[in-house]
């Protein structure tokens, strides 16, 4: 099975320099919100740091396709990953981005002048539409064969009963789509 990640904004008037943590995100993260992610990051002895702001990700999502255009979609999106939620960055930086490009071995002058031709930005829109369409109101939700959702980020055993009782309601092989911020 292979996933294919897709754009969601959770907070849709994200201006271009990001926002801080709304009052009800500081509050369950005080309450201890996060700590299963730690958990999971400790358990594989992976980084883990909450983010600081509320970043617009439209540039990283647009870089994204651009990648998956050029055919390292899924690479580009766990560096970016790793680079937001492991080292800390803000994924709304060019200089970030780049260095995520060059990682992957993609050309970042090209991705760069692309992404600000706007060449992405109707197909992210579109994306991002579509899923407040289908009901996505969080992020990472897996969309299975466009008829089966997993909110969250939930443990192995969440997917693997959902992927057994599709595999037994003989709908076979499925498709994976995740919506994140």
């Amino acid at each position: 099975m292979e996933v294919e990640w897709r754009p969601f904004y959770l907070y849709l008037d994200t201006p271009p320099e990001g926002k801080e943590l709304p009052d009800h995100v500081k509050r369950a993260r005080a309450n201890g919100s996060e700590e299963r992610l730690k958990q999971i990051a400790d358990l594989y002895n992976m980084d883990f740091e909450s983010t600081k702001r509320i970043y617009n990700t439209r540039l990283a999502h647009e870089a994204t396709e651009y990648a998956r255009e050029h055919g390292k979609g899924n690479e580009f999106h766990k560096v970016i990953f790793r680079k937001v939620y492991a080292e800390g960055e803000d994924p709304s930086q060019w200089d970030m981005l780049r260095s995520a490009a060059e990682e992957v071995g993609l050309n970042a002058d090209e991705m760069q002048r692309e992404v600000e031709s706007e060449k992405y930005m109707a197909n992210v829109a579109d994306q991002v539409r579509w899923a407040y369409q289908i009901g996505v109101t969080g992020v990472p939700t897996y969309v299975i064969n466009n008829r089966y959702a997993i909110v969250g980020a939930q443990p192995y055993e969440v997917f693997k009963n959902v992927l057994s009782r599709i595999w037994d309601s003989q709908e076979g092989n499925p498709k994976n789509e995740s919506y994140e911020d």
